[in-house]
């Protein structure tokens, strides 16, 4: 390349004996050269070695390498060399360093990382309630609950089992610094703007897999114990509610691959907007106008039970309890959208407002 721009130079200089010519060849010859240097000494695509008395950084002319998520693995390790292989995704658990170096993930999850994975439990083992207490009716309906509790609870203990270190119930995590984390897939680079250097892997090691893991075993349990707790004790009530969750665990299953990182961040705010909403709807679905109605159904008391948990959860998720002492008496305000309901139902009730206007 660099003598096919030679030969065009002074072919110019020659033929039209202009200086800007010439001085434009000088110049695309330069830039050739310099690239060309830069490229003998860094290429993401070939492995690369580690001088044993520069330990701090790569051999002086190589870089790290291009895109934040990708880097080199360890392929060699001796007292007088180290060999990496070239840039890419790094395997799982493992993150690049400043260096660019893959390294295993050994923190601990923060507290919100645990918060966010009982959400995701949380919100199958919701959608499996409702649906038993939709299509369930009497004491059966709380064998089918129980059996779905039961169900999530053993699902999440067998995937922690299972995850690094095994057989703890800790896990190592990578941990979660921006959105992008969550999409590395849309991150990968393209150093020579013809060649893709494929990058993807879970940087947020185990929060994006863990919940896969976590439904599927949901799914296994339910399949091998619920049908058969539904024909013998429930005279087959259970049947319904069993093929709902063959229709809702897929569909949270594609909703956390697509949104797993815009859930991260905003799954406290989702609990207490919905937590709102279903104080409402339950109150109006079940006609609750007053206080002595609510306490009157031990299964009015339930849901609304679960309705200030719900409201809880998004309250510590929202503050992580950062400062006990500021944060702990915001729990108060759980019963606040059941007084502001039950205060204000009768001046918004339809036949009062109809009758008035007449």
């Amino acid at each position: 390349m660099v003598i096919l721009v030679a030969i065009s130079c002074l072919m110019l200089y020659y033929r039209t004996r202009s200086s800007f010519f010439l001085m434009s060849g000088v110049v695309l010859l330069t830039l050739m050269l310099v690239s060309e240097a830069e490229g003998a000494t860094f290429n993401p695509f070939e492995p690369c070695n580690r001088s044993p008395f520069n330990q701090g950084s790569l051999v002086q002319g190589q870089k790290t390498c291009p895109g934040p998520y990708c880097g080199r693995v360890q392929l060699l390790n001796t007292s007088t060399n180290d060999s990496y292989g070239p840039c890419g995704a790094c395997p799982r658990g493992q993150r690049g360093n400043a260096m660019s170096i893959c390294e295993p993930c050994t923190s601990e999850p923060l507290f919100y990382d645990w918060l966010y994975i009982g959400f995701m439990v949380n919100l199958s083992l919701g959608l499996h309630l409702f649906f038993i207490d939709f299509f369930s009716k009497g004491y059966r309906a709380f064998l089918l609950h129980g059996a779905a509790v039961v169900e999530c609870i053993l699902a999440t203990l067998m995937t922690l089992l299972l995850i690094e270190p095994k057989g703890s119930l800790t896990i190592h995590a990578c941990g979660v610094q921006t959105l992008s984390d969550w999409y590395t897939m849309l991150n990968n680079p393209t150093p020579d703007y013809t060649r893709t250097l494929h990058c993807t892997q879970e940087a947020v090691y185990p929060l994006y897999t863990v919940v896969f893991v976590i439904y599927t075993f949901e799914l296994l349990l339910m399949m091998l114990f619920r049908p058969l707790l539904s024909v013998k004790l429930c005279k087959n009530q259970g049947r319904n509610s069993i093929y709902a969750a063959l229709y809702f665990l897929p569909l949270l299953v594609l909703l956390h691959a697509l949104c797993a990182g815009l859930i991260y961040y905003s799954f406290p705010y989702i609990l207490i907007i919905s937590s709102l909403l279903m104080h409402a709807v339950h109150f109006a679905y079940s006609e609750i106008e007053t206080p002595k109605k609510l306490v009157s159904n031990l299964r009015n008391l339930v849901i609304l039970l679960a309705h200030w948990l719900c409201h809880a959860y998004g309250i510590i998720s929202l503050t992580g309890l950062a400062d006990p002492p500021s944060n702990l008496p915001l729990l108060a305000l759980v019963v606040v959208p059941m007084v502001f309901y039950l205060s204000t139902e009768q001046f918004t009730e339809p036949h009062r407002i109809q009758s008035n206007e007449i």
